[in-house]
């Protein structure tokens, strides 16, 4: 088994800053692709952005891009997600997420979920 414990998140105003943790213990390779996820209320849970294995791919939603920054620390198994210029539509619960595959990753069906946290932008 693989476990992600999620950290950060948290209630900020329109166009400030914030930054995601997730850290990997358990069954978990270094080289496995690491991404997140969030999921808005009455909406399903979308992509936001993904880091392959070895850190050279890079995936990010449009909604992310030139926004978000998504990183890995391979020594401390944790991948990071840089929010800058937060937005209300922003507002959601963010999930971190890996798995064998990057295929399994990207299209949504990673094996292994973190627990989630709330990220809360006003206007």
């Amino acid at each position: 088994q693989v476990q992600l414990s999620q950290s950060g998140g948290g209630l900020v105003q329109d166009g400030d800053s914030l930054r995601l943790s997730c850290a990997a213990s358990g069954r978990y390779f270094v080289n496995f692709p690491m991404g997140w996820f969030r999921q808005a209320p009455g909406k399903e849970r979308e992509f936001v952005a993904a880091i392959g294995g070895l850190g050279r791919t890079i995936e990010y939603a449009d909604s992310a891009k030139g926004r978000f920054t998504i990183s890995k620390n391979k020594a401390a198994n944790t991948v990071y997600l840089q929010m800058n210029f937060l937005k209300p539509e922003d507002t959601a619960v963010y999930f971190c997420a890996t798995d064998r595959t990057y295929a399994a990753l990207v299209g949504g069906t990673p094996a292994y979920w973190g627990q989630g946290t709330q990220v809360t932008v006003s206007s």
